[in-house]
């Protein structure tokens, strides 16, 4: 993200703060990172230009987890393939992790990845909260089945879920967020921001805490990859990790969804 400005912040935070075999790094390739048109997608070129970017950024000479951030049609998926399978025997990344593309295209990856004997992913980050529960259709079962982890992102729905979404009230981020309009905001995506604030109000913690730990209880989910610009949204997460859901509760969250149009991975 930021072109490299996010991995360069990383890089400084392990170097002062911590021990490199203590943290799990990391990072992605995929995205345009400058106006080269070699600078983008998951030609063999642009991986092995990016994943030496990304150490020198990060100030490391590995990372633990080396992610596509997208499934890219402009490329052969057995030259993808063949390049990551050639960064993990060359020492630069220990496991591959996939993110946000269809069930077919993650299957058709595992499958080619198993046939000719290269480094198969052993995680999928998709798009998975309370408002977006699409995924549980293919690509979750096809991960249980596979021993593949599930990191989902935006698990609070870019904040949708945090309990101050009211409809007709609008935050700031609200306003300007294109992307979370795009997404949630439907009439029944408030029914379940407002079944998640009953549920808080009841049991005496955050709406934030109460979302978080209904996707830590969905089968095959890892752990949610969450996003924090205070101190107390990290502790809100942690706490979450202890927070227990009655089945009733659960139930109660789940019954105002209803079927989303699948969003495209683009």
């Amino acid at each position: 993200y930021s072109l490299g400005v996010s991995e360069e912040v990383v890089g400084r935070t392990l170097r002062d703060f911590a021990s490199r075999d203590q943290v799990v790094v990391a990072t992605k390739a995929y995205f345009p990172m400058s106006s080269d048109p070699n600078d983008r997608g998951l030609s063999r070129k642009h991986l092995m230009t990016s994943i030496d970017n990304s150490l020198r950024r990060l100030g490391t000479d590995y990372v633990d987890l080396y992610q596509i951030h997208r499934w890219d049609p402009e490329t052969p998926i057995e030259e993808t393939l063949r390049a990551l399978d050639d960064i993990v025997r060359s020492g630069k990344a220990r496991y591959l992790g996939a993110s946000s593309m269809s069930s077919w295209q993650f299957a058709k990856a595992l499958y080619i990845a198993d046939r000719r004997g290269w480094t198969r992913f052993v995680s999928m980050q998709n798009h998975y909260n309370l408002v977006y529960r699409e995924e549980e259709r293919e690509m979750l079962p096809l991960c249980r089945e596979e021993g593949i982890g599930v990191i989902p992102w935006s698990p609070l729905a870019r904040g949708f879920l945090a309990g101050n979404r009211r409809a007709g009230d609008q935050t700031m981020r609200a306003k300007t967020d294109q992307y979370a309009q795009q997404m949630y905001y439907a009439d029944a995506d408030f029914a379940v921001a407002d079944a998640v604030v009953e549920v808080a109000c009841e049991k005496g913690v955050k709406p934030a805490q109460v979302a978080l730990a209904w996707l830590l209880r969905q089968p095959g989910v890892t752990a949610p990859i969450v996003g924090a610009s205070k101190l107390e949204q990290l502790d809100d997460a942690v706490t979450a990790l202890e927070l227990t859901l009655s089945d009733d509760e659960c139930r109660r969250l789940e019954a105002p969804y209803v079927p989303h149009r699948v969003l495209e991975n683009r």
